[in-house]
């Protein structure tokens, strides 16, 4: 009866083989490990840079325009970030509300001429809101920029800094901005403001006493891309109204993109538009802030 042979190898092949997972769980476990660090880092880094927009705007009418209607002042709310030392980046249709809005483009066909009375910033450490002029926007995406007309921000506040090149689906995101405007603030408030503060409905005064007690202060939610098209990035943080314009950023803390909008009853469906597209819109107004000195 012949023998059996069995061949004992050294362990250096599952050595390396232990090695080699061990490398990998631990570079997981490292990618989990930013991911979970990402928001505060973020915030940290950027926070202050991310602004609160209020804005009031009513509609002017010919006189001799046969159409009339009462006049009414509508207020509306939304985040924008700063991209250049006096240049904040947001949606269009936060600086210009009447922006694909059936309602007031029907106005506007009859003759309606829409103007901003009031048009401002917050940024989070400052006690005194900042006018915003020389609006520019993009004739193609919802996207907008507007100058600071009163300046300069501290040191401390830095432009964003925008990525080079395109996400990819999977990719970790994290969303900044004011959703529900000054309600989530005046939440996050301490109980003595917040009770002294609930029944304002003024939205100004309320935005500026939550200033002086340096209590504007965006809210971050996180998510990953579920998918690239064209333009557009479609992920899983949420947000609601007056989140809009707030940047969504990578895992390094670059922006890659502006919040747009949500689809509404499906928590997947966050919309925003990509920087790429907002960097002719800095490069345009830029040149024309230079040849205007």
């Amino acid at each position: 009866m012949g023998l059996l042979v069995v061949q004992v190898y050294p362990s250096r092949v599952t050595n390396l083989e232990l090695n080699g997972a061990v490398s990998r769980l631990s570079a997981q476990l490292s990618d989990i490990q930013k991911q979970q660090e990402m928001p505060s880092i973020v915030l940290r880094r950027h926070r202050n840079a991310i602004c609160y927009i209020y804005a009031v705007y009513t509609f002017e009418w010919p006189t001799h325009s046969v159409v009339r209607r009462l006049e009414r002042h509508t207020r509306v709310s939304g985040t924008g970030f700063l991209v250049a030392d006096d240049l904040i980046a947001t949606n269009r249709h936060v600086l210009e509300p009447w922006f694909e809005d059936p309602d007031d483009e029907q106005q506007i066909r009859e003759g309606a001429k829409p103007k901003i009375e009031k048009l401002v910033a917050f940024f989070p450490g400052m006690m005194d809101p900042l006018k915003l002029s020389n609006v520019r926007v993009s004739p193609d995406q919802d996207l907008a920029v507007a100058k600071l007309a009163d300046g300069p921000l501290p040191d401390t506040i830095r432009p964003m800094p925008l990525a080079d090149g395109t996400p990819e689906p999977g990719d970790p995101v994290i969303v900044v901005g004011y959703p529900l405007g000054v309600s989530t603030m005046l939440a996050k408030s301490p109980e003595k403001l917040y009770k002294r503060l609930a029944s304002t409905k003024d939205t100004i005064q309320v935005a500026s006493e939550l200033a002086a007690n340096a209590m504007i202060r965006p809210s971050a939610t996180c998510g990953h891309l579920s998918d690239v098209v064209s333009e557009k990035l479609i992920y899983d943080a949420p947000t609601a109204q007056g989140g809009s314009g707030g940047p969504v950023f990578n895992s390094k803390g670059e922006v890659i993109g502006v919040n747009a909008a949500y689809i509404d009853g499906f928590n997947g469906g966050t919309i925003g538009i990509s920087s790429v597209w907002l960097k002719p819109l800095i490069e345009a107004s830029e040149r024309r802030a230079h040849v205007s000195h």
